[in-house]
């Protein structure tokens, strides 16, 4: 979940780390810090609060040393404070570590470390770690040897990048469970990095580690090695974006521009995959036989917070269409359940990073019980991607802010590109297959057509913004939805907010409704429409205020309620990509307006690799 960025060549290391900091920041931000080797010394600098802290702090005296590390933290052991900031160094300050993850054996070894006279500054179980290198250090000559020693007393998860003064001029990196990937420069130039953002002002040429992996760099080159430390040479690919595309592009917030980006990420999942006269989906990334997919009889998703969501949505899109049983599945709780699976079941999980440590560990559980494992993630070359059998990668470029907005519908789209695919080979006619394609078709369109409501929904804002409650109402393929614009809002504005199924209010959440409680309802012309026009009618006799989304502007809907916003109309399965929109944006510029930082919410991260 934290940001780690080093860097080992000819140039000085410490504006180069700053500014990786500053490109990882979405992925933690309770403090940051960085060690350089200079003049035969490690010269560290730590700062709790954002990447600007330690800056202000360096002023005037950033390291020039060509060796370092750096973190930027998102805090699991210790309140975020400059002694609990990354990195950690031994007794002598002649060891230096940033990690990713979590040393699960460290209440066990801390006073075991303790009892041998090492002194503890902070609360972190990382700061075991770097005393465990220490004292192997005792007995090696190399850093690489002293870290390989070190991790093999501790259990848990990391990612890893040490320097020393012992040995200078030189990184090593290890990952079990957070990633770290290797940036290859040119000449010289050689980067570490827990995210692809951190490198490519530098270079867009990277080789991911596997879990167990550990590697060393210096100006000399680099080196891989397997976990059992055995010389292995990982291909390196090209990461498909550059430094502009993570800009924000003129926007205020990378919320907003991604908002933005919607229709464009959409094209892209879809592009080179439709095949009209056919009727289905072309998924490169699917490598399984007719005949095995044939076989599966049920299939779970798991996913974890927005990606939960989604998957929510493509149940109910496999189910309607290609008549296959699908349960979804928190993944943090997959595991500890003892579910019942079998070799005839699909596991499908969602992750946009592909790092998701929940999500990993479901999809490596079901693996050991015989399970096919699908994965449906945005990032190439990550760690679902490459443990799964197959899967289908977003293409939706790169999602900075914290709060998931094109993934989430870039998502919805890669379900219903599998749904097609699936339903073809089994049940579904070419003219229904045709319906759908032409359906997707148009839906990046129909997005631009739905962002048209922005003013109107910032007026909305400017009205709504002081409420302590928010209710969002749906049903069937709407339900999720309702789920996901309570997420989003309570993610950046942090106004407590709620979904539910509209029915189910009367179950209970209608003890909430009085006129202060704001409730979003989805109403799209469907199915179940005059079903939610009578839970609107529940709502405003407890004279609660209605914000219907909706696809027509009739009178059955605006005599009802207090606003409403129209967005246009595609099938039921592919509504949920439009319903979206318009809660993106409330919750947006609710949040800007109170005065949160959108981008970064308090509290959360981007990627969750820990569990």
């Amino acid at each position: 979940m934290c940001g780690i960025i080093g860097y080992v060549g000819s140039r000085p290391a410490g504006p180069i780390l700053l500014e990786g900091l500053k490109r990882l920041e979405y992925r933690g931000y309770d403090s940051a810090g960085l060690a350089v080797q200079e003049n035969g010394r490690m010269k560290v600098e730590k700062r709790p609060g954002k990447i600007v802290e330690l800056e202000d702090a360096l002023a005037g005296s950033v390291p020039t040393g060509t060796c370092g590390i750096a973190h930027t933290r998102w805090a699991t052991h210790g309140p975020p404070n400059t002694v609990n900031a990354h990195p950690h160094l031994s007794r002598g300050r002649d060891i230096a570590l940033v990690h990713n993850g979590i040393i699960e054996s460290a209440g066990r070894q801390r006073p075991l470390l303790c009892d041998m006279g090492f002194e503890f500054r902070s609360d972190t179980d990382t700061e075991v770690l770097v005393h465990l290198i220490d004292l192997a250090y005792r007995d090696c000559d190399r850093l690489e040897d002293a870290v390989a020693s070190a991790l093999a007393r501790v259990e848990g998860t990391y990612g890893i990048a040490v320097v020393s003064s012992r040995d200078p001029g030189k990184i090593v990196v290890a990952r079990n469970g957070s990633p770290i990937l290797l940036g290859i420069g040119t000449g010289d130039e050689y980067f570490v990095a827990s995210d692809a953002a951190a490198v490519v002002a530098h270079t867009q040429k990277v080789v991911r580690l596997r879990d167990g992996d550990s590697a060393v760099l210096s100006r000399e080159g680099y080196r891989t090695f397997d976990p059992a430390r055995r010389a292995v040479r990982r291909g390196a690919h090209i990461v498909a974006w550059d430094v502009e595309t993570i800009g924000k592009g003129g926007y205020d917030h990378y919320m907003y521009k991604e908002i933005r980006e919607q229709p464009s990420s959409l094209r892209d999942v879809m592009r080179g995959r439709l095949l009209e006269n056919e009727g289905t989906a072309r998924l490169g990334g699917i490598t399984v036989s007719d005949m095995e997919l044939a076989d599966i009889d049920r299939i779970i998703i798991t996913a974890c917070g927005t990606s939960w969501h989604a998957g929510l949505i493509g149940a109910r899109m496999i189910e309607d269409m290609a008549r296959l049983p699908v349960t979804v599945e928190y993944a943090s709780e997959f595991r500890y359940r003892n579910p019942v699976l079998d070799p005839r079941t699909l596991v499908v999980g969602i992750s946009q990073s592909g790092e998701t440590a929940d999500t990993l560990a479901a999809l490596r559980e079901a693996r050991r019980r015989g399970c096919g494992i699908m994965g449906i993630v945005n990032v190439v070359g990550s760690t679902v991607a490459t443990e799964t059998d197959f899967g289908v990668y977003l293409h939706a470029g790169p999602e900075i802010g914290v709060a998931s907005t094109k993934a989430f519908s870039s998502q919805l789209v890669a379900l219903a590109l599998f749904t097609l695919y699936l339903a073809r080979r089994r049940n579904m006619s070419v003219l229904e297959g045709q319906e759908l394609v032409r359906a997707l078709r148009r839906l990046p369109d129909q997005v631009e057509e739905a962002l048209a409501v922005d003013e109107q929904v910032w007026e909305l804002a400017r009205q709504y913004r002081d409420a302590p409650n928010f209710l969002y109402l749906g049903r069937g393929y709407q339900f999720p939805v309702a789920l996901e614009g309570a997420l989003k809002l309570k993610e950046v504005s942090y106004i407590h907010a709620e979904g539910y199924p509209a029915a189910e209010m009367k179950h209970g959440p209608i003890a909430l409704i009085d006129e202060n409680m704001p409730v979003v309802v989805l109403a799209p012309r469907d199915g179940v429409y005059a079903k939610t026009l009578s839970n609107i009618e529940e709502v405003r006799a407890r004279h609660g205020r209605v914000i219907a989304v909706v696809t027509d502007r009739d009178h059955e809907v605006t005599d009802r309620v207090d606003d409403v916003i129209v967005v246009p109309k595609t099938i039921p399965a592919l509504m949920p990509v439009l319903c979206t929109v318009p809660l993106q944006l409330l919750a947006y510029h609710i949040a800007v307006m109170r005065g949160c930082d959108v981008d970064q919410p308090r509290n959360l991260a981007k990627s969750v690799t820990v569990e």
